[in-house]
């Protein structure tokens, strides 16, 4: 069988896959960032491509239309608000699952030809503060490092990411380097204690906003102890004092951790050289987000320990291609290329390259101001591409109010119902991943193809085709592209302006790529200033990209202590599912392991606030509120709790996150803070708990429902604070079966209330109610769907002996439950290494041999006898 290179389109690592015709995906074993390894929703891949829901023709207010039609009147609202209320009117909203040709020509249209800057993306909320920090430190937005450090340190440090999950590979090859190494040290730095702390030598629970204050008294203590390499700031380095003066004012007090654990990290860090400090979200999502960053660098700048082997600062990135978008411009703050929108050099080096009738002048609108000048009149037209603004933006709700307040309103994306979708006047149907051709580039600065190995179906177009027939549409030349090498060539030879500039992203030395040589592209990393070049590490020898070829070390201050009588907010990511799982969410398997939002909280927060597992939780802000299933944990830190973000309208109304999320941003980079906010949490009064399942899609009407797919049909969680004068009707309304007869099971003593919806002796759907939540073998009832059984069989709700329920997934990859792990254990499987032999849990992307650790710890061991 034929099988396509290509790449992951999920995080920042970049992994490279072989993809089959049929839909049988594996790990690229000669691709660099993963060597054959993929997580749980790499590996799910195949089941992510069906064309359930699939937008496949333009529709105009809702009326299936022609490409013509569609884009003619696309066209005509453009420039009719740029002519009547100038180009600032108009806006685009991208995303980083745009390949980096789609993000060059949306770039090019909004900043050359309309001649403004309102084009940003969801990398707004992902990775702005690691660009506003590398910037303000290196002159560029220059990531100096690659994942081969994190092999060659003695020391990795993680701070505010959950590896485990979000990053599932790069943690597997850490884990793989620590166990060849055991003299390697780990230390994690979050408030949580997350799956990532398996690994961990030491954990530091930081209060939130804590980390500037940590990585400050780090700096004091660097210099105390007499670890400042002297000649490497000599020579390449300004701010050294201003800024060792700052860090002395921050206090222990503000990182809120036993202080004998800072001591012990500070130790670490200073007697070890090879040091890579790994951040994510749990830096960037923050009012300080920019300071975090600065913070970490200033530690690594006056060690010189940055841009060898084993060693510097490392931003991981939550986008297949945020790095991609960054490289071509694609935030409003930003011209192609790392070149300054500010600087008229070049701006006017950038127009005369595009032969473009203007340029934009000065920045435009972030993320969160765009979304307010929609609420304000301001924004005329918008186009959001292949994102989903109402459900991922904080404040989510007046998100969604001000897109609906447009008057003229783009989306083009695969699915023909998201929450963002349901506003527009006009959606275009773009061809998804596996029907596309691009490049993405990941987060070590890695350019890989994605390279297309299903037909688009419908009418589906690629993003940069449809852009560049609006761009021609409009009027404008210099759209007249053929295929994507055209565009990636283009994009090649202007990156040969950061020569010029003295900037660091060149990969000119692609420019000469003939179409076979695009096809044939294999992974390079930037800079490429010739052909046959591959970029490596920077900084090493200073050489830094502002205008004195210096760095700059930046004063930072911690933040003033909030005192809050509320729980704290903080919100992320789960192991199996990805953004707001327009894709993830379509896989029965992904949707196995955690198949509801949840609130994880300390079990002393718990007991405060009335709650016990399995609650209903409502959790409220002056911004919106949520109902959440409670999850008690250990894991959570002291007065806060995690909510994670992926729940939309489709999947579970009142389950999304960000409507309680503040629409506070960084200062400098933009970014919202999605890591910390007041929040108050009391239990739900429900009169019902319930479980469906059926063959047909379900419509529940309850305050409470959580939908997701099963191998056979769809399954839902439900509740409500008021029961049903007939039970048979409303599980004939939920599942779908109006016609189906009913047989109805009802337990006075104990509540429990069991519907079977079956024709001719086929079950069709299945219904569990009861005044607590309900307590059946999910996995077992789902696969009664379509068998030809007796409903009393089924509606007892377990398996029978001679039929083994597995219980709740743990292992996503290969569907190994937690009863089937158990049974495993009292067969005399002790060790986490003897369960993966035996289930194969753990065995590909190893994210769940935390749980196994857990699931063996908790099982009680026997006691010798005296």
């Amino acid at each position: 069988m034929t099988q396509t290179c290509t790449t992951c389109p999920y995080c920042g690592v970049g992994c490279g896959v072989l993809a089959g015709p049929d839909g049988e995906i594996v790990g690229d074993p000669n691709h660099p960032s993963n060597f054959g390894k993929l997580c749980s929703k790499g590996s799910a891949l195949g089941e992510t491509i069906g064309l359930d829901g699939r937008l496949l023709r333009p529709r105009i207010q809702g009326v299936d239309a022609t490409w013509n039609q569609a884009l003619d009147l696309v066209a005509d609202k453009f420039r009719a608000a740029i002519k009547e209320h100038g180009p600032d009117s108009v806006a685009f909203y991208a995303s980083g699952q745009l390949l980096t040709e789609d993000y060059y020509v949306a770039n090019k249209l909004m900043k050359g030809y309309i001649g403004a800057a309102n084009i940003d993306t969801n990398s707004r909320l992902c990775m702005a503060s690691s660009v506003a920090g590398h910037k303000r430190a290196f002159g560029t937005d220059t990531v100096p490092g690659i994942y081969a450090d994190w092999e060659q340190a003695d020391l990795v440090v993680l701070v505010g990411t959950n590896l485990a999950w979000c990053h599932p590979v790069l943690y597997q090859r850490l884990l793989a380097e620590k166990t060849r190494r055991p003299q390697m040290r780990v230390v994690v730095i979050d408030p949580r204690r997350t799956a990532t702390c398996d690994i961990a030598d030491l954990h530091i629970p930081v209060q939130s906003d804590g980390d500037v204050a940590l990585f400050n008294r780090l700096l004091t203590h660097l210099v105390d102890v007499g670890c400042v390499d002297t000649e490497y700031v000599a020579a390449h380095v300004d701010g050294f004092a201003a800024t060792l003066s700052a860090a002395r004012r921050s206090s222990l007090e503000a990182i809120g951790v036993d202080p004998d654990r800072i001591t012990e990290f500070f130790r670490l860090f200073a007697r070890t050289e090879n040091v890579v400090t790994v951040y994510s979200q749990g830096v960037n999502q923050s009012v300080c987000g920019t300071d975090k960053v600065n913070a970490i660098l200033n530690c690594h700048l006056i060690t010189g320990r940055i841009g060898r082997p084993g060693m510097g600062p490392f931003s991981v990135t939550g986008q297949p291609n945020a790095m991609g978008g960054r490289e071509v411009g694609g935030l409003a703050n930003m011209l192609a290329c790392h070149l300054d929108i500010e600087n008229p050099d070049h701006r006017a080096a950038v127009q005369d390259a595009w032969q473009s009738p203007t340029i934009c002048s000065e920045p435009g609108l972030k993320a969160i101001d765009l979304f307010q000048a929609c609420s304000e009149g301001k924004i005329k037209a918008l186009w959001v591409m292949s994102t989903n603004p109402a459900v991922s933006v904080p404040d989510a709700n007046r998100v969604a109010d001000a897109i609906a307040s447009v008057p003229f309103v783009v989306v083009s994306d695969i699915l023909e119902r998201t929450d963002t979708g349901d506003l527009a006047h006009v959606l275009l149907p773009a061809a998804g991943w596996g029907e596309k051709s691009g490049t993405v580039t990941n987060s070590e600065r890695m350019i890989s193809r994605q390279r297309p190995f299903l037909s688009a179906p419908g009418e589906a177009r690629p993003d940069w085709e449809i852009i560049a027939d609006v761009a021609r549409r409009m009027g404008f030349d210099g759209f007249d592209y053929q295929n994507e090498a055209q565009i990636f060539r283009e994009h090649a030879a202007l990156s040969g302006l950061a020569k010029r500039f003295g900037r660091d992203f060149d990969i000119s030395g692609l420019a000469g790529l003939t179409d076979l040589d695009y096809d044939l592209l294999q992974p390079v990393r930037w800079p490429v200033p010739q052909a046959g070049a591959h970029g490596g590490r920077f900084f090493a020898d200073g050489a830094f990209f502002h205008d004195n070829g210096r760095a700059k070390m930046v004063p930072v201050e911690q933040p003033a202590p909030v005192v809050r009588s509320e729980l704290t907010l903080n919100t992320g990511r789960i192991r199996d599912q990805w953004h707001t799982m327009t894709r993830t969410g379509r896989s029965a398997r992904l949707s196995a392991h955690l198949a509801e939002p949840f609130v994880e909280i300390h079990p002393e927060d718990a007991m405060a606030h009335g709650l016990r597992d399995a609650d209903l939780a409502e959790v409220a802000t002056e911004h919106g509120n949520a109902l959440l299933r409670v999850l008690i944990s250990s894991n959570a830190r002291k007065g806060s709790i995690f909510v994670p973000m992926h729940w939309t309208a489709q999947t579970c109304h009142a389950g999304r996150v960000n409507p309680l999320v503040a629409p506070a941003t960084d200062p400098v980079s933009g970014q919202p803070a999605s890591k910390d906010g007041a929040v108050s949490v009391k239990r739900a009064d429900m009169a019902w708990f319930g479980f469906a399942v059926s063959l047909k899609p379900l419509s529940p009407t309850t305050a409470y429902a959580a939908l997701a797919p099963s191998p056979l049909g769809w399954r839902a969680e439900l509740a409500d604070p008021t029961p049903p004068e007939d039970w048979s009707a409303m599980a004939r309304i939920i599942t779908g079966c109006t016609h189906s007869d009913a047989a109805l099971l009802e337990d006075h003593s104990t509540g429990l209330i069991r519907v079977a919806l079956h024709q001719a002796g086929r079950i069709e759907a299945l219904f569990f109610a009861a005044k607590q939540p309900v307590a059946v073998a999910r996995t077992h009832v789902a696969g009664l769907l379509g068998k030809d059984i007796s409903t009393l069989a089924a509606l007892a709700g377990r398996a029978g002996a001679d039929q083994p329920d597995p219980g709740a997934t743990v292992c996503a990859c290969f569907d190994v439950g937690i009863n089937t792990l158990r049974a495993e254990f009292a067969n005399g499987a002790q060790t986490v290494p003897e369960l993966c032999q035996r289930t194969g849990a753990g065995t590909n992307c190893g994210s769940c041999k935390p749980e196994l650790a857990t699931l063996i710890a908790a099982i009680p061991k026997p006691v010798a006898a005296e």
